[in-house]
């Protein structure tokens, strides 16, 4: 065991582009095993966009209908509140699923020691930055709405004082994406270096029968099964401690990622079944809401509804349709998405620091918007642009150029420019040319 975590059992080859272009990893798009040896561009992409529904999905919970969030305003939309709905159905799940694919690409130029390392410096140094620093301006805003009368020093000492949050004020908030994705890289590193072997290497072929016909959606299985037994009794916290069935759920995501990724035919049975993974999505979605728009859940309706078995396979409709949405997000992706482009070398520098700020960008500009007179549909579109602008213009002017910034947001020192710039067309199964380490938040 400890030397797969300790040894590179496996390091690709590095071709040099010539002509000032980056070096690209591996000598081909896949080795001869159907496994690929550099990164795909359509994850690239897929994550830039579930960050943005991350920011959009956020922007909209001060105007959300019966949910509870930070600060809420006066009146609230239950359109928001079904918009909401939908975009929480799938787009953490999407994430965990691209972070595990990108596991691979990362582990295959490390040691199972310098992974960890990389994912210490990259994901847990940033999530303490956040909780002391980004954090907090979040809570106390939200202090102050519930009639907190100190200024912002003042409050700051009660971080050490007075425990966690909600009761407390020391909270990582929307950072738990981070911690719980860095508590899963180091749990799971010893299993990431073994495939790489050649027992590992072998096991995964055995797994071939997955890419054929439909048999690509037995994966969703052990999840299923996982969140439909427990989520009753263990409901999401994020607290990490009491999140017994999130912690694992979303696992499942993570290590359904870099299973798929190490086999190609696991990622072409995606794409060749993208059309049924999203009539799936869309059937399972419309079956739940079709429940709770008709006030007709289990627990409304149903005597002894938890001992009933209809009331679990209502539940694991929950867990079946945010597979389903992945599946089909990534079906399209590969089938449309695997181009470069000059923007997503910026933009997949960005993400992660994006990530890590917007909430408190959107936190601090609703404060002040809940306090106007104006529709719910103009204070939503004001909040969401203005935090995407404002989110941008910190990383662009105060992040990205500042070595101090980029190590306290989790991104790679600062290069000398030595790119030309990528060709706006090139071959649609071209991988990209973005080094694996360029990823930040997976």
């Amino acid at each position: 065991m400890l030397r797969w975590l300790f040894t590179p059992t496996f390091r690709p080859q590095v071709k040099e582009i010539l002509n000032g272009h980056t070096p690209q990893v591996g000598l081909c798009e896949n080795n001869h095993m159907g496994t690929p040896t550099v990164r795909q561009a359509y994850l690239d992409w897929l994550r830039i966009m579930a960050i943005i529904g991350v920011l959009v999905f956020h922007a909209a919970m001060a105007f959300v209908a019966e949910w509870e969030w930070h600060i809420k305003n006066k009146e609230t939309s239950y359109l928001l509140l079904e918009f909401n709905f939908w975009l929480s159905r799938f787009r953490m799940p999407l994430l965990f699923f691209i972070s595990g694919a990108v596991c691979f690409f990362i582990i295959q130029k490390k040691s199972g020691g310098q992974f960890i390392g990389l994912r210490f410096r990259r994901l847990f140094l940033p999530l303490l930055f956040g909780m002391l620093i980004v954090v907090p301006p979040q809570v106390y805003l939200e202090r102050v709405t519930q009639g907190y009368t100190g200024n912002y020093l003042q409050f700051y000492g009660t971080l050490f004082t007075t425990g966690a949050y909600p009761a407390g004020n020391l909270s990582w908030h929307h950072l738990w994406f981070i911690l719980y994705l860095f508590v899963y890289d180091v749990v799971c590193a010893p299993l990431f270096v073994w495939t790489l072997s050649e027992k590992g290497k072998n096991w995964l072929q055995r797994l071939h029968w997955l890419s054929k016909g439909k048999n690509i959606y037995l994966l969703m299985l052990p999840s299923v099964i996982w969140r439909t037994s427990l989520t009753l009794r263990f409901p999401s916290t994020h607290d990490f401690i009491n999140d017994w069935c999130d912690l694992f759920y979303w696992l499942f995501f993570l290590l359904a990622g870099f299973l798929c990724i190490t086999q190609s035919g696991l990622m072409d049975s995606l794409e060749r079944n993208r059309r049924t993974s999203l009539a799936l999505a869309f059937l399972t979605f419309i079956a739940i809401n079709v429940v709770r728009w008709n006030d007709s859940e289990p627990w409304d309706t149903l005597l002894n509804w938890r001992s009933d078995g209809r009331t679990y396979a209502y539940l694991s409709l929950y867990a079946i349709t945010a597979w389903c949405w992945v599946f089909a997000a990534i079906g399209y992706g590969k089938k449309y998405l695997n181009r470069t482009h000059r923007i997503l070398q910026y933009a997949n520098e960005a993400v992660y620091p994006f990530y890590i700020l917007h909430q408190t960008i959107i936190v601090v500009i609703v404060f002040y918007v809940v306090q106007v007179e104006e529709s719910i549909l103009a204070k939503y579109l004001f909040t969401t642009v203005l935090s995407l602008l404002v989110s941008m213009l910190i990383y662009h002017l105060f992040i990205r150029p500042y070595g101090v910034m980029r190590f306290l947001f989790g991104m790679k020192p600062k290069t000398k420019a030595t790119r030309k710039e990528l060709p706006t067309e090139p071959e649609k199964a071209a991988p990209t040319i973005i080094a694996a380490e360029a990823i930040q938040i997976s």
